[in-house]
């Protein structure tokens, strides 16, 4: 596994954000084990990437080591996030762990949403945290947010649908390809509407980019010559290569995949378990039959490789007005202990540990994230960030390109709407 831990520290080092902070976790103790005894504390975990596993070792862990208390998760969709995080952090009835998307960590540790951690750094573990991560999670100077995991997409494919078809090593052949497998009942590749991650590797590999700072200002690039080159190579899959809703999102991308509707997926390397998930289960997988030969290799660039793609992944936090500071401090340290990070390495995440990384799967899928991980981006390191995200500025405007609008025309308000935001 030196390969993926070479992998994983080349993708920690890649994912160094301009970011930084003010204050410190903590609270007096009144039980045994460090909290309010009787205490309830609720952690709000994003989407279904946290495995059960990880969910019963956490529940379990804290509750053991906190007699009297208890610790309930409750799992929030990433559609809306931010809007119900600034208004639920801000009131009197806030949980008191929560998971983030890493993009959107600045929003809230910039505005005083989240306790601060410095006084417990080096116990979740210090330099060994993913870098990018960290730095995501800071402002000015003070650490507010730990890293919870990191991970990249890949293209996932079944051999009894691809049929020997060579996989494609370039963006224009990957496009070729879908193009041609798509039928009026099957899609070359699954691409909803609203599915703005992976429309950026074709912006970044056409030579566009999301937004740069130029002094104080900021100036979007969805209009500049390879962000509408970009944006024209998303519209040829969204209306020659998919079946996808053109309103879509990316909700439970394993079903068409399970179906059998897509010859090719580009998903979280973490889809891999819900393809594989128990007929049994409450999204079934396919484990049977199309994940029975499941394969995946890395988006492949314009000119071959490794294409440059999102960096996704999350950062946990206390809630700066959790009744039980202390007690939510102890629940994210043990998501960020060896055994709990351990869980999520093992079923495909990129663990919030770079020393970590041997315990990823030594399987095809995996190191194809691996690779793509390495050459991943985020979005701009801007609090302002999150405020793109949550009028779903990007959604909308994909919507649009995916209905046939005139992709020119479409950037150039985008970008436009993207700068008021940044720069107001």
């Amino acid at each position: 596994m030196k390969i993926l831990r070479f992998a994983a520290a080349g993708f920690a080092a890649a994912l160094t954000l301009t970011a930084c902070s003010s204050g410190s976790a903590g609270g007096s103790t009144d039980a045994e084990g460090g909290g309010s005894e009787g205490a309830e504390i609720r952690v709000w975990l994003v989407g279904s990437d946290t495995p059960q596993d990880a969910r019963d070792y956490l529940k379990e862990t804290f509750e053991e080591e906190n007699p009297g208390s208890t610790l309930v998760i409750q799992e929030q969709s990433w559609t809306g996030l931010v809007d119900k995080l600034t208004t639920s952090l801000s009131g009197s009835d806030s949980p008191d762990v929560v998971e983030v998307g890493n993009t959107q960590a600045p929003t809230f540790t910039s505005a005083g949403y989240f306790a601060p951690l410095d006084d417990v750094a080096e116990d979740l573990g210090g330099d060994d945290l993913l870098p990018g991560f960290v730095e995501s999670g800071t402002w000015e100077d003070t650490f507010y947010a730990a890293p919870y995991y990191a991970g990249s997409r890949v293209v996932f494919y079944s051999e009894q649908i691809l049929g020997g078809a060579p996989v494609p090593t370039t963006l224009d052949e990957y496009v070729a390809t879908a193009t041609q497998a798509r039928t009026d009942g099957h899609s070359g590749v699954w691409f909803p509407g609203q599915d703005w991650y992976n429309m950026l590797p074709f912006v970044w590999e056409n030579g566009g980019f999301i937004a740069e700072q130029e002094g104080d200002q900021w100036e979007a690039g969805f209009s500049s010559e390879g962000g509408v080159a970009g944006l024209q190579q998303v519209q040829d899959l969204f209306q020659n290569a998919s079946n996808a809703p053109k309103d879509g999102d990316e909700t439970n991308l394993q079903v068409p995949f399970c179906e059998g509707a897509t010859t090719f997926l580009s998903a979280p390397s973490w889809i891999k378990w819900s393809i594989l998930a128990e007929a049994d289960a409450e999204v079934p997988g396919c484990p049977e039959t199309y994940g029975a030969d499941l394969h995946a290799f890395p988006l492949p660039g314009k000119d071959g490789g490794a294409a440059t793609v999102f960096a996704g992944g999350s950062n946990i936090a206390v809630a700066a007005k959790s009744a039980n500071p202390d007690l939510a401090t102890e629940a994210l340290a043990i998501m960020l202990s060896d055994e709990y990070q351990t869980i999520l390495a093992e079923n495909g995440l990129i663990p919030a540990k770079v020393s970590l990384a041997d315990a990823l799967p030594d399987d095809e899928i995996t190191a194809a994230a691996a690779a793509a991980a390495a050459n991943a981006r985020l979005t701009p390191a801007t609090p302002k960030w999150g405020d793109v995200e949550a009028q779903k500025v990007m959604q909308d405007a994909l919507v649009r390109i995916a209905q046939g609008e005139d992709v020119p025309t479409v950037a150039e308000e985008l970008d436009s709407t993207i700068e008021s935001i940044l720069n107001g």
